[in-house]
């Protein structure tokens, strides 16, 4: 076989075990701050996403975001279980049978994250006492100390998702490609009842409009860690730009311009 031929091929094989690495591969959020690294599923950032953006609408402190994290890594996993010990279900494992509220409502996110929250500003001392134990005040659990294993993992989520990152974020979901069933007016309601912020639908774009820039941070890293759910395949924010095609952010002004003219200004593209 002719020397350019073999080469050909070997060339081939690379760029073909290259493609299969990269379409083969786990669809992955990956969160870092503070020289800490934190990896989720597209489910379990979706989830981690709400919960910080209930505590966003609330004007909560992101430390109340860090500890709700903490808590329901250590009681679901970030997963809105329909199971658990005895009656106990969803992200918080929170039990009917105590009043937390029915199991239509203990495994809504955002009825959940309220709950917690709720909960957690009942609680003297909670935005200066120890984490585990302001949690374990909120959860009452048979395992008080398990949820110091993840306050670190509450920092960085919330350090990101609560905007406090700004231009410095850095989050990146690499994802399948989409089903191009996006719905902008969805995302749109979403936004609304989980984060408070008014959006304007124009066809497959979206223009989300936040109080101020950090909450601008909030808006932009929710809608990425809600684009495998809602097909989302570009969000746009201060100038930069993420892309479901990449999974990552760039400093590439795009066409439209919206969201560089406002730092408080949120574009979001659907599939």
């Amino acid at each position: 076989m002719p020397a350019l031929a073999v080469g050909l091929t070997a060339t081939g094989a690379v760029l073909g075990t290259r493609w299969a690495a990269t379409e083969l591969a786990p669809a992955r959020c990956t969160f870092v701050a503070a020289d800490r690294e934190v990896r989720l599923t597209p489910e379990q950032a979706a989830n981690a996403a709400t919960i910080a953006a209930v505590a966003v609408q609330r004007d909560l402190p992101p430390r109340a975001a860090s500890i709700a994290l903490a808590t329901a890594i250590q009681e679901s996993k970030l997963r809105n279980l329909r199971y658990g010990d005895a009656d106990s279900q969803g992200l918080f494992q929170q039990r009917p049978s105590q009043g937390w509220g029915t199991v239509e409502q203990v495994t809504d996110p955002v009825y959940s994250s309220n709950a917690f929250y709720d909960a957690l500003v009942q609680v003297s001392g909670w935005d200066q006492g120890v984490v585990t134990e302001v949690a374990q005040e909120v959860q009452r659990s048979a395992f008080p100390d398990a949820y110091a294993d993840h306050e670190w993992e509450g920092r960085v989520l919330a350090s990101i998702l609560t905007g406090q990152e700004g231009s410095a974020t850095r989050l990146d979901c690499r994802l399948g490609r989409g089903a191009g069933t996006g719905s902008a007016q969805g995302v749109a309601d979403k936004a609304a009842t989980q984060l408070g912020v008014d959006g304007r639908a124009d066809g497959r774009l979206l223009l989300l409009e936040a109080r101020d820039p950090a909450r601008a941070w909030a808006v932009a890293t929710w809608a990425v860690s809600h684009a495998e759910a809602e097909d989302v395949v570009r969000v746009q924010v201060q100038g930069r730009t993420w892309t479901r095609s990449s999974g990552t952010w760039s400093s590439d002004a795009d066409d439209d311009g919206a969201a560089t003219s406002s730092p408080t200004t949120v574009v979001v593209e659907v599939g």
